[in-house]
């Protein structure tokens, strides 16, 4: 070969290696993730090309076998300028931030050993059992603490750890699950959600695809006659194509919450399929509303599939909180263009706020209001008569937080002060107890009047030997109603309390946070740290937090070998920007969903 002939070849060798080498250089930018050293959220619509994802999804190629006629575009106007949520007062000085720096630190450190635990002894099972070190898999075995944790690490700034974290969601198959049934709500508002939330705060894009795939999944539990989705569902079933009913019987709570997370994933997306389903359900219940046995409220157990809606009990509290809380934050998520949203949240708290809404009567004489249980009865002569039963659920203590952010978004100052008093009202039963925390479940003496209730111990006494006799099975008539408030730990005020335990529950932190960031009240904050003290006192371990059997006890409490994943996804979060500045998830940039996860407004621009 000749010297010039060498050389030709030489340079061609050089000139094919460095295109290789631009090759793989342009490949791995192009597929690199962003940054996670700020957040960069996408507000406009990103349309998926054919390839994106894997053409043999499940969920995604299912054929559909009841289509709708016609799919609900998201509304094409732009976003309304709302009304600014967050008080001026709530800009707290560098002074008040610098205090609340150390709280704020010992909340963090209090979700790391969590979270450290349950990635050496957990990892990617939906819970950790923290006394025996054991998991758990009751949400489809998805990684549920995973996956709902995912936006409190990009919050904590634990951004080593979310690179972990998301990198292990990837890898979820949501075609694949060990449990016979899965309950599409809590699917949804915390695995759903937390993905949702997680895209937004880092622009992920991995986690969007996530999304996807998992609002797919559900999206074919609505494949039903009528377009009502199945909650207790056998996805294995769905996947065979078998025939698909809605259910004759679940919680108004459970089909009446997925409005917000369905909303953003067609925001992101662009696809209005998902909002389309979400709408078809709560137009339901906008059509039901004023047909109830209580107008203006659900009641609390539906028949989707006849879409019947006539029991007769009615509450704030476990099987329909999460169906009120989302009226006020889907007006929000929408921009305010669709109206019926406010409709609902007004007419159901007119109506929660007359017969729902009590004042406890208590030895400090507080001007405070609680949530209970109304049922509706009928007399002899056919009418309907409301009975209200003074039982306070702890998920009820979601309502200040709701009425406070109704009375901000559409201005109704009277929601404020109601708001105030039912956030006094669930300080007052955490404050009553012991151990500092409040049961699942108390019954207090209702006061004939919310402005005037002087305590009375004798009216009290009797109240509490009534609810002993009934307990009774052979009422005793010589009943020492003094000892039976000593032996079942009863404070001045409550007449029983039919659940003892703590379940490591989010919703009066919940409200509190809500409660300060939209008025600034300051002794919230210090509310907040002696409700903080009190429960990890409680429930600490050396694998994290349990639950407790008795709060009614001061001494050591009995522990419960659980730590349900929104105790880090929501308890812990709400503790930790309650100390935080309130430029961070500003409620003025972010509605939170049902499951505790923030998700990104329009903007008007």
């Amino acid at each position: 070969m000749s010297r010039a002939t060498r050389q030709l070849v030489g340079i061609f060798l050089t000139v094919f290696l460095l295109l290789l080498l631009y090759r793989y250089h342009r490949t791995t930018t192009e597929d690199a993730q962003p940054s996670n050293s700020a957040p960069t959220v996408q507000d406009t619509p990103q349309h998926p090309s054919n390839d994106e994802y894997n053409p043999n999804f499940l969920w995604r190629t299912l054929p559909v076998r009841f289509p709708v006629a016609e799919i609900q575009p998201l509304p094409v106007e732009l976003p309304r300028k709302l009304p600014k949520i967050q008080s001026a007062d709530s800009k707290v000085s560098h002074t008040t931030l610098w205090q609340q720096r150390s709280r704020r630190v010992a909340v963090k450190n209090a979700f790391g050993r969590c979270w450290r635990s349950y990635d050496a002894l957990a990892w990617s099972a939906d819970e950790l059992a923290p006394l025996s070190g054991a998991h758990t898999n009751g949400l489809g075995g998805w990684g549920a603490t995973l996956v709902e944790n995912l936006d409190l690490l990009w919050i904590m700034e634990m951004y080593d750890e979310f690179e972990k974290a998301v990198n292990a969601v990837t890898d979820i198959d949501f075609q694949v699950t060990g449990s016979p049934e899965i309950n599409t709500h809590e699917i949804n508002t915390r695995l759903l959600g937390g993905l949702l939330a997680a895209h937004d705060l880092s622009g992920d894009l991995r986690l969007r695809e996530k999304a996807i795939e998992l609002g797919d999944m559900l999206y074919a539990a609505f494949d039903t006659p009528n377009r009502m989705p199945i909650i207790h569902w056998d996805s294995h079933r769905a996947a065979r194509q078998e025939e698909q009913l809605a259910e004759e019987s679940v919680l108004a709570a459970e089909l009446g919450s997925f409005t917000l997370e369905f909303i953003r994933l067609s925001q992101i997306t662009g696809d209005p399929k998902y909002f389309d389903a979400a709408q078809r359900v709560m137009e339901t219940f906008n059509r039901q509303q004023d047909s109830t046995k209580l107008p203006g409220l659900w009641p609390v157990s539906v028949n989707p599939r006849a879409e019947l809606f006539d029991g007769d009990t009615f509450t704030l509290g476990a099987e329909a909180n999460s169906l009120y809380k989302s009226l006020p934050r889907a007006y929000a998520l929408l921009g305010g263009n669709v109206p019926m949203y406010r409709k609902m949240y007004e007419k159901a708290t007119l109506t929660a706020a007359g017969h729902n809404l009590f004042r406890p009567m208590n030895l400090a004489e507080k001007d405070i209001l609680t949530a209970g249980i109304v049922r509706v009865m009928t007399t002899q002569n056919g009418k309907p008569r409301t009975h209200l039963e003074s039982q306070v659920q702890y998920r009820s203590c979601f309502a200040g937080g709701m009425f406070v952010l109704g009375s901000a978004l559409f201005k109704i100052p009277m929601h404020k002060t109601i708001a105030h008093k039912l956030v006094d009202g669930c300080i007052w039963a955490h404050e009553a107890m012991p151990l500092g925390i409040m049961p699942e479940v108390l019954d207090t003496v209702p006061c004939a009047s919310q402005t005037i209730c002087p305590w009375n111990e004798w009216h009290w006494k009797q109240e509490v030997w009534k609810r002993a006799r009934s307990l009774q099975l052979e009422p005793d008539p010589n009943l020492n109603t003094d000892a039976f408030i000593r032996d079942h730990h009863l404070p001045k005020g409550f007449i029983s309390i039919p659940d003892t335990a703590y379940n490591l529950r989010p919703e009066a932190i919940e409200s509190i946070f809500t409660l300060y960031r939209i008025t600034g009240r300051e002794d919230l904050l210090d509310v907040a740290w002696e409700m903080f003290r009190a429960i990890l006192s409680a429930t600490q371990v050396e694998n994290g937090n349990t639950a407790i059997i008795d709060v009614t006890v001061g001494t050591e409490p009995i522990r419960v070998d659980s730590m349900p994943s929104f105790w880090m996804s929501q308890t812990l979060k709400y503790f930790y920007l309650m100390f935080s500045s309130p430029d961070v998830i500003s409620l003025d940039e972010f509605v939170f969903s049902a499951g505790g996860h923030p998700l990104k407004l329009p903007t008007t621009s």
